[in-house]
């Protein structure tokens, strides 16, 4: 079985901590658990990266226990991770974030 190393973008850690931020503001520890969550997502990546539908030319791995999506692509033999996105914002915004991080690639 093919295994892939992962590199998580500077793009996709802002990300993630916005993220964490707001769920902190929710309830206690929610920010650790979003965090640990889509940690364990990113890193099914090294055995389950490419098998997903691409959208805006990147692969989508939908988070399994938030409404977020983890977008990504696959350069040789590495998963290299551009966003982790709010699937409950304006799909327009997300693709054009999408867009523009793989521009300044």
């Amino acid at each position: 079985m093919k295994t892939y190393k992962i590199n998580i973008l500077e793009f996709a850690y802002s990300d993630m901590r916005i993220s964490k931020s707001f769920y902190e503001q929710q309830s206690k520890d929610l920010g650790k658990y979003f965090i640990n969550s889509i940690l364990t997502d990113i890193e099914s990546l090294s055995f389950y990266g490419g098998i997903h539908m691409k959208f805006y030319g990147l692969y989508r791995l939908l988070a399994k226990r938030f409404p977020y999506a983890i977008y990504y692509d696959l350069v040789d033999d590495v998963v290299v991770v551009y966003a982790i996105l709010d699937l409950r914002k304006n799909p327009q915004t997300n693709a054009e974030k999408l867009l523009k991080r793989r521009k300044a690639q």
